[in-house]
């Protein structure tokens, strides 16, 4: 069985304080990558397969549009999203089903409700229910059946691993990571989603947050464009007040969380962060990655020690703040 970094080959990230007591202790792995592509810092074992999740989007939909679809501005940020499904999100995935005359009824994410707890309390005042279109990766879905029907591709099976669209992406990935994939299984939303390295993932996103719209290169054109349209619209690819928006709004930077721990960061002179907390936990990630950028001095110190008290971070008690996620970076 493939396996991620075990217990001993951590390192400590960040911490948990309630009051004056450390309550948790996050270990996991980091790499970071200097504009230039080399690796300035290596914490725990970065050499480890991990499964990135929705850190993988980004490679998703540079592929779905390099398959044809044709993704630009918000829906091309809708591609690469984790989004809370509010009803903003979820005009723009269904207006890219429609420019390609489908409905939300051939998405195959499961049924959900939208993470956004506004917007599920609307939904449940109205008497309504979970459905796929709100599903935190349904822009991901809606790229990939674009891409389908652009090509003529089969849409009803578009999610089968042997499916040529899947076929399609996993090679946009090993382009980019540089890397073989160790292994493919299936991620939360059904979409088959591919083992790599912490460094592959890396050495990926760093050459999607350094591409060139003038790029002679098609692959790099469309990165360029997809991290200048997430960093104008950061809304899309998350949502208010929630950790992407929040870090990319703040500080410019390209950012994408994965499930169970992974988050990548691209700052905007190319330095770039890649992380896995290995208890799967995503509440310090951001906040790691940021202060890892701040280290190798792509981001001001002082603005991010800043963004510690920013409300994702606080620790409650009584109904107050009581202490703070931190981290030990």
């Amino acid at each position: 069985m493939t396996e991620t970094f075990s217990v001993t080959d951590s390192a400590e990230l960040a911490v948990v304080e309630r009051g004056d007591f450390i309550e948790s202790r996050h270990a996991g792995s980091a790499i970071v990558l200097a504009p230039g592509g080399d690796a300035v810092a290596v914490i725990g074992d970065p050499g480890a397969v991990i499964l990135p999740r929705s850190s993988l989007k980004p490679l998703q939909a540079i592929a779905c549009v390099t398959a044809g679809a044709d993704l630009a501005g918000e829906r091309l940020a809708l591609a690469t999203a984790s989004h809370a499904g509010t009803d903003r999100h979820v005009a723009v995935v269904r207006d890219m089903l429609a420019a390609v005359g489908l409905t939300e009824d051939h998405l195959r994410c499961p049924a959900s409700w939208p993470s956004d707890a506004a917007t599920r309390d609307a939904m449940v005042g109205d008497h309504l229910g979970k459905a796929a279109v709100r599903h935190n990766c349904s822009g991901k879905h809606a790229a990939m059946l674009a891409a389908c029907v652009a090509t003529g591709w089969d849409t009803a099976g578009y999610l089968d691993p042997t499916h040529p669209l899947q076929l399609h992406i996993r090679e946009v990935v090993e382009r980019l990571t540089g890397e073989k994939i160790a292994t493919t299984v299936v991620d939360g939303c059904g979409a088959p989603v591919h083992a790599i390295t912490l460094a592959g993932l890396a050495r990926g996103i760093h050459r999607v947050g350094t591409a060139s719209e003038r790029s002679p290169f098609a692959l790099h054109r469309v990165a360029g464009a997809l991290v200048r349209t997430v960093r104008e619209t950061p809304w899309a690819i998350d949502g208010p007040g929630r950790s992407d928006t929040f870090a990319i709004e703040r500080f410019g930077v390209f950012s994408k969380l994965g499930a169970e721990g992974v988050q990548v960061m691209v700052a905007q002179d190319g330095t770039t962060v890649a992380l896995k907390i290995l208890d799967g936990s995503l509440r310090a990630a951001p906040l790691v990655a940021l202060q890892l950028l701040a280290r190798a001095g792509a981001l001001p110190t002082a603005a991010v020690a800043e963004a510690n008290a920013h409300p994702l971070f606080s620790v409650q008690g009584g109904g107050q703040e009581v202490g703070r996620i931190r981290a030990t970076v």
